[in-house]
């Protein structure tokens, strides 16, 4: 049986000896399936290939190179050009792919006539290059990535060497293109993003391979440089401090019943503050020092402290203080005045969570699943998200106290309660006029447990 027509032309086109032979159509056909069978193959390495390379983060990368594994430093090598390795992998997919169909049609041609030969051979490509050359080779890149990056790199440079002058001039064009289109032409950045790590610290949670604990404290991290001192700090009506007056015994004993080794020592009031003392040198030269005891003043012993205001950033403060050496700063508000002390520990607390001392209440503490009891200073943000309510925080006030001191637009008693947003708070103790602790209890699920009573009632009633 002679060749198709379709296949004559072709044949017909190039002027190469070994092309006037006469082929039969089963030497065609074998000859055909053998090639088709390995552009798959080089349709699957080019797709892998694209997978493992852009899927390879930076640091791993960076991190495989300094380990010493083998063919990362041609991966790296490689990746240094995203736009020039990009253009590799297309124009090597892309000539196998439409020599793929080219010959698949010539072959089918052969058996099944031109138009049918067409459709058969565009559907079927299509079909097993979407399997065997897109699907499965990328699913395997993405489960193996950094092995199959290093295994795959050797054949990419020299795929680069081989069609060097195609990409050289695809490489070009799309750059001009790029430029006309004001496309920068970036094809991978160079970092994660906070964004993307937050994501994974939350996929992380949810799919168990983050502790619940681990996920807290790396969401605390995040969350610190949005922090302001004022957040943080221990307010003026908690301060513990002596006046500069004050003789080293009364400055000790200050210390010993506070419970601090630090206090901050004022002349005056607290509006003027002159710096902190610390209970370790009290005791060491009132009992050790050169100075008689008698003659031993408590501005002696004073160390400076940085004043910083309210509004100021946690994250920076800490920087601040580590480059000052200091443990303990004082808060300002706009005039001046002292709004509250601010230690080192406060704001390590806010990433690792609150450090307890001796028989220090929680500061949220659950009762059961729909109520906790939380002091007074506590963060909204904390109690919304221990109890996964949404309570506002308003520019006048941060913590649960501020809250529903706004909400009452007065001082409050104990036992008073008030609602919001489907969740009831109940003031449970009252120091003066500050408000020490608070219980909160969402009331979903009690009003879904009363209409469910209720239509029992209607029902038996009925």
């Amino acid at each position: 049986m002679a060749l198709s027509p379709l296949l004559e032309v072709v044949l017909a086109a190039y002027e190469v000896p070994f092309l006037d032979l006469e082929f039969d159509e089963s030497t065609v056909t074998i000859f055909g399936v053998l090639a088709v069978t390995v552009l798959i193959l080089l349709s699957g390495f080019f797709s892998s290939s694209e997978i493992a390379m852009f899927n390879l983060a930076k640091h791993r990368l960076d991190g495989m190179v300094e380990d010493g594994v083998e063919g990362a430093e041609l991966v790296k090598a490689l990746k240094d050009d995203p736009h020039r390795l990009l253009v590799t992998i297309l124009v090597g997919n892309n000539i196998v792919n439409i020599a793929m169909s080219s010959i698949a049609t010539a072959v089918l041609s052969i058996h099944f006539g031109g138009l049918v030969g067409v459709l058969l051979a565009t559907f079927g490509i299509t079909a097993i290059v979407l399997l065997f050359g897109e699907s499965v080779p990328k699913s395997y890149a993405v489960e193996n990535t950094e092995s199959w990056a290093v295994r795959i790199s050797k054949p990419l440079k020299t795929t680069e060497y081989v069609l060097y002058p195609l990409i050289v001039l695809f490489d070009y064009l799309t750059r001009q293109v790029n430029k006309l289109t004001g496309s920068t032409g970036a094809i991978e950045t160079p970092y994660v993003t906070r964004d993307e790590i937050q994501e994974m610290i939350e996929s992380g949670e949810r799919e168990g391979v983050l502790e619940e604990e681990e996920h807290e404290m790396l969401t605390r991290i995040f969350r610190f440089n949005q922090t302001i001192v004022k957040e943080v700090m221990t307010p003026r009506l908690d301060m513990t401090a002596v006046p500069k007056d004050a003789t080293i015994d009364e400055a000790i004993e200050t210390c010993i019943q506070s419970g601090h080794a630090r206090v901050p020592v004022y002349e005056g009031s607290l509006d003027n503050v002159q710096g902190v003392v610390h209970i370790r040198d009290l005791v060491r030269d009132l009992n050790y020092g050169e100075t008689e005891a008698d003659d031993l003043e408590l501005v002696d012993l004073i160390q400076p402290t940085l004043h910083v205001p309210e509004s100021k950033n946690v994250d920076e403060l800490l920087t601040e203080m580590r480059e000052n050496r200091m443990h303990m700063a004082i808060v300002i508000d706009e005039f001046g005045t002292t709004e509250g002390l601010v230690t080192m520990e406060d704001m390590v607390e806010e990433i690792i969570g609150e450090i307890l001392e001796g028989g220090e209440d929680l500061p949220i503490e659950e009762i059961d699943a729909d109520t906790v009891l939380v002091r007074g200073e506590v963060n909204i943000e904390d109690v919304n998200e221990a109890l996964e309510i949404e309570l506002p925080e308003g520019e006048e006030f941060e913590t649960i106290a501020g809250f529903i001191f706004n909400r009452a637009g007065r001082l409050v008693e104990e036992g008073e309660e008030i609602e919001f947003d489907g969740v009831r708070i109940t003031v449970e103790a009252v120091e003066n006029t500050r408000i020490m602790k608070a219980r909160l209890h969402k009331l979903e699920r009690d009003e879904e447990g009363e209409n469910e009573a209720d239509e029992l009632e209607e029902t038996d009633a009925n």
